[in-house]
């Protein structure tokens, strides 16, 4: 009898566990339907609900006939198609990885896949859409390649958001070089890169509708596969199951997922991240939907939830004839934003925030040769700089610019050239400095102010001053740059003190924080006027065109106080790097030497972008160089960090002004593409 209870009870649990994921699949179902219903009667035309059921029932005037069927049904079928592709290929790339958070936005992805159909556009070839599709899939699954082979099959959390960032962040600089450089041939990239369900009849629908059918039944065919993935290699083994070969299979058909979806919408970020996520406190209340043949398709019910929402949302709150304008991957990049903030809150953080490094101590000569190096190559830099670009010059036409003696052509070419080279030597070595500051108060030797947002707070600030107002001066472009990166520090910062700051609740907070200011800053230039966005999109790539003295003058006056506060407390630095035992020990406040290092590093991020844009990478790559040259002790790594963040502005600064001019390269998109590498690199040596 005992037996027979047990398998009652088991049966009992079962039919529980079934009658659960269907309840929630339905449920799903009857909420995608309501919102698909509720999609349709918005838009600028004045058709409602009875004039959506005449055109689809075939009484309707001809006019509300081809809006509805032209329009709003393929716009709403669009989401339908994209947030089923995009949530079932998050919740197979979390599965095969086991990683919380892999996603098509997280591995990269979305930015191949723009970089691909960028190389298209540029070459001039008029592809069909399904062959676009290839070019994208093509991409992506080249990114997705790169992002998991450095993260260890998405093994490490951080590691996985970190390379993925920073691959998307190089490949976004290429393609925003491409939109620069050939704009008759990009036309209309920027705004699709945006991410837009909207879509002009239905032949973008017909076309990949199958593509995505094909990848939802071949996920759904490799499902039992991944579930024994979840019980470990070795027990997937040895029931049979090919680990590595599981895995190819689920990206690459995730990837094919993804790519449809960019083709078909744009990019519509973090449905994939954000989908599989509510699904799984579900999978903890009913049992039925651990299994991945029904946890997938709930996924996708979810993502195509999430993107009607948002497109439901939009055009209830933004005015008809605006909405049309906003691209809903907009929306869901910010409530993605949002998410990754609540997400690294809630994750169990057992990362601690240890010294940056520890490295052998090099003696006083290596220190000063290395300075001296450092110095005659800025030098050079420098007078290269002022020589070279559309106008060749000489240092007799310097000379006799700078005795008030030079001739009207060489005049005007120096009274532009000059203020550029002192825009990016005054922000390279501003953001190094922030680096530095912000990488011994967190002692995470992988923070920046670009990582953790607080770049993208001081662009989104500045870019909202660009575009509404007439011609600011350059305090208040720094004004509103501070106030953005403020904003930004306080959240990201804030949250991850309760930490202690550490690594992976920084880290993720610094992302959610960065992405959705880029969403809101690509928000701005969509909405804005198309002189002011060709202006904000050559600001932000980094570029230095266009500056006078007064616009350096902010930057140089922080930074000066920066050098100043961190040679006077440079031990207070070497402390706070170490631990949080040995400060409070030496009777060091922490949390107010804390605050004092971040303000300032906010403070110099947001002038350093002030003046010449959003670069990356420079406040990571210097100070990390510089510990690796000289040693830990602030006293040395801060002058060597300075000289080598101008150094490498300059640089970059130089070679997008020179290498292919007339046409020029913002300093911003080289240090990417330089950056990227060196990241990696930092990544690989970092391993466990």
């Amino acid at each position: 009898m005992a037996v027979i209870d047990k398998t009652a009870v088991g049966r009992d649990r079962t039919a529980a566990a079934t009658t659960g994921a269907v309840a929630v699949t339905a449920t799903l179902v009857l909420l995608v339907t309501v919102l698909a219903a509720v999609d349709i009667t918005q838009g600028t035309a004045d058709v409602g609900a009875s004039q959506v059921w005449d055109a689809l029932t075939g009484n309707a005037e001809a006019g509300d006939a081809s809006v509805v069927v032209a329009s709003r049904l393929p716009r709403m079928v669009a989401a339908v198609l994209v947030g089923l592709a995009l949530g079932m290929a998050g919740a197979a790339l979390q599965a095969v990885s086991r990683n919380v958070l892999a996603s098509p936005d997280t591995l990269a992805v979305n930015a191949g896949s723009y970089l691909a159909l960028g190389l298209v556009a540029v070459s001039g070839t008029a592809l069909p859409l399904l062959a676009s599709s290839g070019a994208a899939f093509v991409g992506g699954l080249a990114a997705a390649a790169v992002v998991l082979g450095l993260s260890g099959l998405g093994k490490g959390t951080v590691r996985l958001v970190l390379a993925g960032s920073a691959l998307a962040l190089g490949l976004n600089a290429v393609t925003d070089a491409l939109l620069l450089l050939f704009p008759e041939q990009t036309e209309g990239l920027y705004a699709w890169n945006q991410g837009s369900v909207g879509q002009n009849g239905f032949d973008g629908v017909v076309q990949m509708a199958p593509v995505i059918a094909a990848g939802i039944v071949g996920l759904l065919l490799v499902a039992r596969r991944v579930d024994a993935l979840a019980l470990g290699d070795d027990a997937a083994r040895g029931l049979g199951v090919s680990v590595r070969g599981t895995r190819i299979t689920s990206v690459v058909l995730a990837t094919s997922l993804s790519a449809a979806a960019v083709t078909l919408a744009g990019p519509i970020g973090f449905v994939g991240l954000c989908a599989p996520a509510l699904v799984r406190p579900l999978a903890r209340r009913f049992r039925g939907l651990v299994r991945s043949r029904v946890s997938l398709p709930v996924a996708g019910l979810v993502g195509a939830a999430l993107v009607l929402l948002s497109d439901v949302l939009l055009r209830a709150v933004v005015p008809a004839d605006t909405a049309v304008e906003v691209p809903t991957g907009v929306v869901t990049t910010v409530v993605g934003g949002v998410f990754l903030v609540v997400m690294a809150l809630r994750t169990r953080d057992t990362a601690s925030a240890d010294a940056p490094d520890r490295l052998r101590i090099p003696g006083r000569m290596t220190f000063l040769v290395t300075v001296v190096v450092l110095i005659a190559a800025l030098v050079g830099v420098l007078v290269a700089a002022v020589l070279l670009g559309d106008a060749k010059l000489l240092l007799g036409d310097v000379v006799n610019w700078a005795q008030g003696r030079a001739g009207r052509v060489v005049t005007f070419v120096l009274d532009t050239r000059v203020p550029r080279v002192a825009a990016a030597l005054l922000a390279g070595a501003a953001l190094a400095l922030s680096g530095t500051l912000v990488q011994a108060v967190t002692r995470n030797p992988l923070a920046e102010p670009g990582i953790l947002g607080v770049s993208g707070g001081a662009g989104l600030g500045a870019v909202l001053l660009v575009t509404l107002a007439q011609s600011p001066g350059s305090w208040e472009v720094a004004g509103a740059a501070f106030g953005g990166a403020a904003v930004a520090a306080s959240v990201v910062f804030g949250l991850a003190a309760r930490g202690g700051f550490r690594q992976n609740r920084l880290v993720l907070l610094g992302m959610g924080v960065s992405s959705a200011a880029a969403a809101l800053i690509s928000l701005v230039i969509v909405l804005s006027d198309p002189f002011d966005t060709t202006k904000a999109l050559t600001w932000l790539s980094g570029s230095t065109y266009g500056r006078n003295m007064p616009d350096v003058l902010p930057v140089a006056v922080v930074l000066a106080v920066g050098i100043v506060l961190a040679v006077v407390r440079r031990r207070e630095l070497d402390l706070v790097a170490l631990d949080e035992d040995t400060p409070r020990l030496l009777g060091l406040g922490l949390p107010r030497a804390r605050l004092g290092f971040l303000v300032m590093a906010v403070l110099l991020a947001a002038t350093a972008v002030a003046a010449a844009g959003t670069i990356g990478f420079v406040g990571l790559v210097a100070p990390h160089a510089a510990r690796a040259l000289v040693g830990r002790r602030h006293v040395r790594v801060v002058p060597v960090s300075l000289l080598l963040g101008a150094l490498l502005v300059c640089l970059a600064d130089l070679s997008g002004r020179t290498v292919i001019a007339p046409a020029q390269l913002g300093a911003g998109l080289m240090t990417a593409v330089i950056g990227t590498p060196y990241f990696f690199y930092l990544l690989v040596r970092t391993r466990r």
